[in-house]
């Protein structure tokens, strides 16, 4: 396996889990791919989950059930495999473009065959998911702020985990723009700031507080939500008209 930026514990409990799938499926396993932060050597020991593609030639319940003692192992619990077939794949990238062009950007193989390699992925519908994933994050925020308003905590909880998951999106903006993204959060801020105009000092409030560089009083947080929502509905509109 090539030398990954992982702690000791991590490295033999991936070592492990991909020997566990062998046992499992035999041949019935085509591939394990490991993508995201950790094939780029950003992986960071207290936030990052190790993703990997599982490429099975079958992928019922009844044979996912095989494993399903494995997944739920405490030793796992970082992992986040993601199990599809050879046609699964070749089939869905027009669908799914954000998560293959995801994958193919940043991966490594494991085990078995390169299954990424050649794979072409139409991105006419990245827009289209773009836009789609970005009005629904703006609805889900919605609503649960007005369950959540009065709950610093959990308000929190839900701006951090928001920017995270909206951020990924809007690096795939990017790319709608012709621009080849960048990969650390700061840089992929700083490249939205200029193309679309948005107050980045919301964003970089945000992503510090995340990052526990600075605390929020509760009406710091309050604001701070409001605001990153107005800036969430700036851009839904700008993708609008892309």
């Amino acid at each position: 396996m090539k030398e990954l930026n992982l702690i000791p514990k991590l490295k033999d409990a991936l070592e492990d889990f991909i020997q566990r799938l062998k046992d499992k499926y035999q041949d019935a396993l085509i591939s394990i791919i490991l993508y995201g932060s950790t094939a780029s050597g950003e992986f960071t020991d207290k936030h990052s989950n190790i993703n990997l593609l599982v490429v099975l030639n079958d992928t019922s319940l009844e044979n996912l059930s095989k494993v399903s003692d494995l997944i739920n192992r405490k030793r796992f619990e970082r992992f986040h495999p993601v199990f599809f077939t050879r046609d699964y794949i070749n089939t869905s990238c027009d669908i799914f473009p954000i998560e293959f062009l995801d994958m193919k950007e940043n991966y490594l193989v494991l085990f078995g065959n390169d299954v990424l390699e050649g794979l072409k992925i139409d991105i006419k519908n990245l827009r289209f998911q773009c836009e789609q994933e970005l009005k629904a994050k703006l609805i889900n925020l919605r609503q649960l702020y007005l369950r959540l308003n009065k709950d610093k905590v959990a308000l929190q909880g839900l701006l951090f985990k928001s920017f995270t998951s909206i951020l990924h999106i809007l690096r795939n903006v990017l790319r709608i723009k012709g621009k080849n993204p960048p990969y650390l959060k700061r840089d992929i801020l700083k490249e939205l700031a200029l193309e679309f105009q948005i107050d980045l000092k919301v964003w970089d409030k945000v992503f510090a507080a995340k990052n526990k560089q600075i605390k929020l009083n509760n009406k710091d947080l309050e604001d701070l939500f409001i605001n990153f929502v107005k800036e969430l509905e700036k851009i839904v509109d700008i993708v609008d008209r892309l």
